[in-house]
């Protein structure tokens, strides 16, 4: 069996058995699962375990996102496919891809500089031309393309970065994990105005937001 074959049946089982099994209903996110092949953004040496249940390392302390729960955060943005993202922690690049696909433009914002080159890489050779990368302190959010109506952070805060708060569309969404650096709970937060509910979802375990509105860089360890 060739290889893109057997990557694409690994997509098949994981949105089966990980996503479907598990209660993701959007077939918008769903069919996105299926498609955008999460091995390439991964170490060739790790790409044996692209697609299984688990967080993988990606260098520099940080990981790729559990698949599931890529997929319960994307289908929280209920997005609808005219919205302008804004997404904090790069990472590999495999959440901002996921966005591409359904978002009108995506903004995703990196603080390491080997992570920003590495996912530019891997969405320029995907063809995401409505996705830019961009190499700044997260916890401040991007002012120059605010509001954004659906904004994802994909590391654990202390406490909503306010920038974020304050650059969310009226109506926006945002959905990030909150709590301590070993378990968060995962949280969506709405804009009504100048006011905002916050729902909890579930308990997490992100690698922490690091920057003016997160964690000190000195705390950012983890065990990856």
């Amino acid at each position: 069996m060739d290889k893109s074959k057997k990557y694409k049946q690994a997509r098949e089982r994981m949105v089966e058995q990980q996503m479907r099994a598990r209660g993701i209903r959007d077939e918008r996110v769903l069919q996105v699962m299926l498609s955008v092949p999460r091995h390439l953004f991964v170490a060739p040496d790790m790409r044996y375990a692209a697609y299984n249940d688990a967080p993988l390392p990606i260098g520099h302390h940080q990981t790729i996102s559990q698949p599931y729960i890529v997929a319960l955060m994307t289908e929280l943005l209920e997005l609808k496919g005219d919205e302008c993202v804004l997404e904090v922690g790069t990472g590999s690049g495999y959440q901002a891809a996921v966005l591409a696909n359904i978002a009108r433009k995506v903004y995703t914002v990196e603080r390491i500089h080997d992570l920003v080159v590495e996912a530019r890489q891997v969405i320029s050779e995907l063809g995401l031309d409505n996705v830019e990368v961009l190499e700044v302190d997260g916890t401040l959010g991007l002012p120059e393309h605010a509001p954004y109506e659906v904004i994802i952070v994909t590391a654990a805060a202390p406490q909503v970065p306010e920038p974020l708060k304050e650059q969310l569309s009226d109506g926006g969404r945002l959905v990030l994990p909150v709590g301590g650096r070993m378990g968060q709970m995962l949280e969506r937060w709405r804009r009504n105005g100048d006011d905002f509910d916050c729902e909890r979802i579930a308990p997490v375990a992100f690698v922490p937001l690091v920057g003016d509105h997160g964690w000190e860089s000195s705390e950012s360890r983890s065990t990856w």
